[in-house]
Order: C-alpha cells, then sequence, then structure tokens
C-alpha cells in the first residue's frame, strides 16, 4: 500500500503530540498517564482514515481509545477527521484519542500485560494467499498478543468483508478455545445497525449491499464471568417464557 502525503506531513504529525504518538516505547505500561485517567483502553489495530476510532472517541468520553496505523499520510487524515469530529462538540483536541505510527508487529512492546481492555479489528488486510496465513491479524501468532495484552475485563471485536478470512478467524479462534458470541454473517442485512459505528470501507461495502461479518471474542476472565451469567439469565428467561405458553395452552 503506498500513499502520497502532503509536503510537510511529518512536522504536521510531530506538532501535535497531544494527539499523534510517533513512538510507543515510552508509553508502554503508561497509556493511562498519556491520557490523564484511568479509564479502560481500547485499541483499533489498523485504523486507516480513522473515522472508526473518531466517532468511537466522541461516542464514549469516558473511554480512552488509540488508533494504530504505519502511514504518515493515514495518522495526518486521522487527526484531522478526529479534530473535526470534536469540533462539533466545541473542543479543538479529542481529549481521549490517541493516533499511534506503528507497525502492528510489534503490539507487545507498545502495550503492557493486561493495559487494554478490547481491540477492534476492521477489515484488515485479508493475504488471501495460503503462505501469508501468518500475516493475517487474526492468526495465532498476532491472537496470542492480543491475549497476553488484554486485561480481565478483554474482548476481540473483528469485522470484514472477506468471507475466507472471516471463516479463517473463526477456525483460528475455535483453535485457540476461544469464546466466541454475536456471530454475525450479513450484519446490516436488516439495516443499517446504528448502534455500531461504521469505517469508510463499510460504509461503501453496505451502499452494494455486501454482507459485512461480525464477532466477538470474550478473553478476560470476569469479561467471561459476564458472558456465562448473561447466558445463564437468557436461558432462564426463555425456559420461564416457554412455561408461560404451555400455561396458556392448557387454560
Amino acid at each position: 500500500m503506498r500513499l502520497r502525503g502532503r509536503k510537510g506531513i511529518r512536522e504536521s504529525l510531530e506538532s501535535q503530540p497531544e494527539l499523534v504518538v510517533l513512538d510507543a516505547a515510552p508509553h508502554m505500561g503508561k497509556w493511562r498517564e498519556f491520557f490523564g485517567n484511568d479509564n479502560p483502553i481500547y485499541v483499533e489495530l489498523g485504523m486507516g482514515k480513522g473515522r472508526f476510532i473518531s466517532q468511537m472517541s466522541v461516542r464514549n468520553p469516558n473511554i480512552n481509545f488509540v488508533g494504530v496505523d504505519m502511514y504518515d499520510e493515514l495518522l495526518r487524515r486521522g487527526s484531522e477527521k478526529a479534530r473535526l469530529a470534536w469540533a462539533e462538540k466545541g473542543i479543538e483536541s479529542p481529549p481521549n484519542l490517541a493516533l499511534l505510527r506503528a507497525n502492528i508487529e510489534g503490539i507487545e512492546t507498545m502495550f503492557a500485560p493486561g493495559e487494554l481492555e478490547r481491540v477492534y479489528l476492521n477489515f484488515s488486510d485479508p493475504w488471501p494467499k495460503g503462505k501469508h496465513a501468518r500475516r493475517r491479524l487474526t492468526h495465532e501468532r498476532f491472537v496470542s498478543k492480543y491475549i497476553e495484552i488484554l486485561n480481565e475485563r478483554g474482548e476481540i471485536h473483528f469485522k470484514t468483508d472477506s468471507q475466507s478470512l472471516f471463516e479463517f478467524s473463526l477456525n483460528s479462534f475455535a483453535d485457540m478455545e476461544l469464546i466466541m458470541r454475536n456471530i454475525s454473517l450479513h450484519l446490516h442485512k436488516e439495516g443499517p445497525r446504528e448502534d455500531l459505528v461504521f469505517t469508510e470501507y463499510e460504509m461503501k461495502f453496505m451502499e452494494k449491499g455486501q454482507p459485512i461479518h461480525r464477532v466477538e471474542v470474550v478473553i478476560g476472565e470476569e469479561a467471561l464471568r459476564v458472558h456465562r451469567a448473561r447466558k445463564l439469565e437468557t436461558a432462564r428467561l426463555e425456559s420461564a417464557q416457554v412455561e408461560e405458553d404451555s400455561e396458556s395452552d392448557d387454560n
């Protein structure tokens, strides 16, 4: 992927230390100091032009967000989107967002064990050739890194338009004996899911009626406890409803 950036792009990024992070090393294990609070930290790996992470930060002011990408031009575009999104609320600089220039390969050197609460993977490169499988961001070698840096409430949320990548990912998660929930083969089949934030790619695919695949992977012990409790409660309510319907039929 080659992007033609504007002249002076590096200088522009360097002039925004409150938003753009060009070196993660000094912040590893100290991201809460960067944000100045103890709120949960959610990370999008491969943020693209930044629409998703910018809108998420606006919608969720009590969560800290980090958008990661390795291209200067995408960070520049992301910074513009972020500032524009917050300007609509009369705020000049996003208070809960950082845009990090980094290669995802080294994610374990950017965040300390247990430092993150959620990882977003949105429309990652499918790397369709079998020989490139290890480069897929849902390959076991990457997922193992996510598990290490996620905390007790940790989750992975994954979206893609690639059926082959989705199938590969479900198998990858299953092989690692991870719990999956809310698996969707056509996320917007009944209409746009307004409770979710769309990426630039997603909006284009939706206009074409192209299926979007999505799954949530439950990682942390507390997240697993809550998930199991909800499943038990759902089963209890369904059982109660069946009994109620049966009594109504008898009467």
